[in-house]
């Protein structure tokens, strides 16, 4: 037999030095059916395994509240979500022509790659210097574009190194990514159903040995798929000197672990 403390909240008054006997076990439950339900100010997404259980938790809140229900969720926080059968996608499409337009890069010659082959910059740039809002604030645009669009992470991790004396290459190299994102506008995160059975989990780690020219660090980039859709990515810069090629990957490798 196993007994407990009373947890806290559940203290049977006048029985406080009372243990509880325990029936179940407390590590290890599988809880059936969860609604999760996600707040910002006062937008609510509410999502769950049954229709009964987000509708049950729908009329308890506009029983209470003023509320206005939108139906299956589309747009979200500048987010586009489709949904269909067979899948749903997360894109920015309309977030992405927006920031285009702010930047005066609306109808700009669309490129097939974010970043020029083997460009290195530097903090210690000799060249003009631009306007550091502006350059703010659009690479504060495309940082929020990463949400979903994974494949631009590591240029707009790296632009974003220079932000407080922008220079007139580190610009250009912003320019570069508008490009890109206006040849890719409509690319977004693919979520195809699949049996929970064949949900596995696959992680993949790189890094690239003392990019940063300035401080001889490495980057580490990280990327995780459950079953065919990616769940997680990251690229940011190690906290260590890296010594070889073989220590930076061990870095990002156990960053992809934690």
């Amino acid at each position: 037999m196993v007994f407990i403390r009373q947890p806290l909240g559940f203290v049977v008054k006048g029985a406080e030095h009372r243990v509880l006997r325990l029936h179940k076990a407390l590590y290890g439950l599988r809880w059936k059916e969860v609604l999760v339900v996600s707040v910002y100010v006062d937008d609510l997404i509410a999502t769950g395994a049954r229709a009964e259980d987000i509708n049950s938790f729908k009329r308890e809140i506009s029983a209470r509240f003023q509320m206005s229900d939108l139906g299956a969720l589309s747009y979200y926080l500048d987010i586009e979500v489709r949904q269909g059968k067979e899948a749903f996608t997360l894109g920015q499409s309309t977030y992405a022509s927006k920031l285009l337009e702010r930047s005066g890069m609306a109808e700009c010659k669309p490129c097939v790659t974010p970043m020029e082959e083997r460009l290195k910059l530097t903090k210690v740039s000799t060249t003009t210097k631009v306007d550091a809002t502006l350059y703010r604030s659009i690479v504060g645009g495309l940082r929020y574009l990463v949400h979903t669009r994974p494949d631009i992470a590591f240029v707009v991790g790296y632009v974003s190194h220079f932000m407080k004396d922008p220079r007139e290459d580190h610009w250009a190299a912003v320019k570069r990514q508008l490009c890109y994102v206006k040849g890719m506008v409509d690319q977004g995160i693919v979520f195809p159903k699949t049996d929970r059975n064949r949900l596995q989990l696959t992680v993949f780690s790189d890094a690239d040995m003392a990019g940063d020219i300035d401080g001889r660090r490495s980057t580490s980039g990280v990327l995780v798929f459950l079953g065919l859709a990616p769940i997680l990515w990251l690229s940011m810069k190690q906290k260590v000197v890296a010594w070889s090629t073989c220590e930076a990957e061990y870095v990002a490798a156990a960053t992809a672990a934690s």
